[in-house]
């Protein structure tokens, strides 16, 4: 019996065909499209709270960066302070996240926590964003008015801090890190991190020089990771 006739692919196309195919990029999905948008409208917000704050930001503004209409924004977000919180507890954790990877890394609890002291002086000097925020609800906590830090504090600062405990007393037993309560050591290399950028504009006009240039930043780098080397080290 007959049958039908099919014309013959010649072999360069056939191949040609099975690379275009390898190539192609399957479409998002419907759920992949409404997290990459949601992520946006977050990373809009984050910028235009950390600018103006909660009472002075602009939902508008905000839904001009992201590329998207007022109407999909309040679809995502029920309102400024539904999309503030959110737009707080995804900075937040994303910097549990980062700091998280480095705590758990394989390494001595010595080379994790300087590792983690230089990621914090890096955060506070790149993510603007997240400081403002964070300053902005110490203001709040201060005066005792309602704050988003109360879950924060659950979530992620209490996890993180008990996880870099954990690295230092790790540390300690091993005889690599001195002796002392983990919180000094913190305080230590944390709170050197925040007075920097705290008493910059101040220092600048002491000292005549800025200390936010980029030699100034490098150098003060280097510096903190040698002091830290010198003190909390055994040897």
């Amino acid at each position: 019996m007959g049958g039908l006739a099919y014309p013959r692919i010649p072999a360069y196309l056939t191949n040609q065909l099975v690379k275009n195919m390898k190539q192609t990029t399957p479409a998002r999905t419907q759920t992949e499209r409404a997290d990459h948008t949601r992520a946006r409208i977050l990373d809009a917000a984050i910028r235009e709270f950390s600018d103006n704050g909660l009472a002075g930001a602009r939902t508008e503004q905000i839904a001009e960066a992201a590329g998207v209409n007022k109407a999909l924004l309040y679809y995502y977000f029920a309102g400024n302070e539904a999309l503030y919180k959110a737009a707080l507890e995804s900075a937040a954790h994303g910097v549990m996240a980062d700091n998280m990877a480095v705590l758990e890394a394989h390494a001595s609890a010595g080379e994790k926590f300087l590792q983690s002291a230089l990621n914090h002086f890096d955060r506070v000097h790149t993510n603007r964003g997240f400081q403002s925020l964070m300053q902005q609800e110490m203001v709040r906590l201060h005066r005792g008015e309602a704050n988003a830090l109360t879950q924060l504090v659950e979530t992620v600062f209490r996890p993180l801090t008990l996880k870099m405990n954990e690295v230092i007393t790790e540390g300690i037993a091993s005889g690599e890190l001195i002796d002392v309560d983990p919180a000094q050591i913190r305080y230590a290399a944390m709170g050197a991190n925040v007075f920097y950028f705290l008493s910059a504009p101040m220092m600048k006009m002491i000292q005549g020089s800025d200390p936010m240039s980029h030699d100034a930043l490098q150098h003060f780098r280097t510096a903190a990771i040698t002091y830290l080397g010198l003190t909390i080290f055994v040897d």
